[in-house]
């Protein structure tokens, strides 16, 4: 049983960037780039919340202290919130199709999805990610994975305000529409 406890939040963290490598190959062609500035305001939040969040003895004290104490039914709890979290993201992934990227972009031939998970939250990758980093942070239970949640938070809402502009540019009205009907990320709270 303790192998389980040691590699399950891992297996489905890897079992997602698996599929998430896998599906960027239907991608379609970019029209428009973020700039690399943009990229990194962004990215470089989310690579060291990351690095927070692997296993690590390398933690300084105060980021290994515990702000949950480690128990199964605290593991379980994060465990099913990773698993949900991540497979909302896959959906919401299916629904986006050749429309995703990993940084801003504007595709050839990009559309605009509102059905599925886009129907409840404007980005609802970043929503299922949000929902498998917390249950990531109960497994884990120590103060170095609330720093890397903020970090996250911080990171993804800073992409989503550029996203936002260039889905304005893009939808106009269709896209200001969509925006005053559906929340950004978790549907009656942002």
């Amino acid at each position: 049983m303790r192998n389980v406890y040691e590699f399950l939040i891992p297996a489905l963290w890897t079992a997602w960037i698996v599929y998430w490598f896998i599906a960027a190959r239907g991608a379609k062609a970019v029209r428009r780039r973020e700039t690399v500035g943009s990229r990194l305001t962004h990215g470089v939040p989310l690579v060291v919340a990351i690095l927070l969040l692997a296993p690590s003895h390398l933690a300084n004290q105060a980021l290994a202290a515990r702000f949950l104490p480690r128990t199964v039914t605290g593991f379980w709890i994060g465990a099913i919130l990773v698993a949900c979290g991540l497979s909302f993201s896959v959906l919401a992934r299916l629904y986006l199709g050749g429309n995703w990227s990993g940084t801003v972009t504007l595709k050839r031939d990009h559309t605009l999805i509102q059905a599925g998970p886009y129907r409840f939250a404007r980005h609802p990758i970043y929503t299922g990610l949000l929902v498998a980093i917390v249950g990531s942070a109960i497994t884990e239970g120590e103060m170095r994975a609330i720093l890397a949640l903020a970090l996250i938070v911080w990171a993804f809402l800073w992409k989503i305000r550029a996203e936002e502009q260039f889905m304005l540019e893009q939808f106009g009205d269709a896209y200001a529409r969509y925006r005053q009907r559906v929340a950004a990320l978790i549907p009656g709270v942002i």
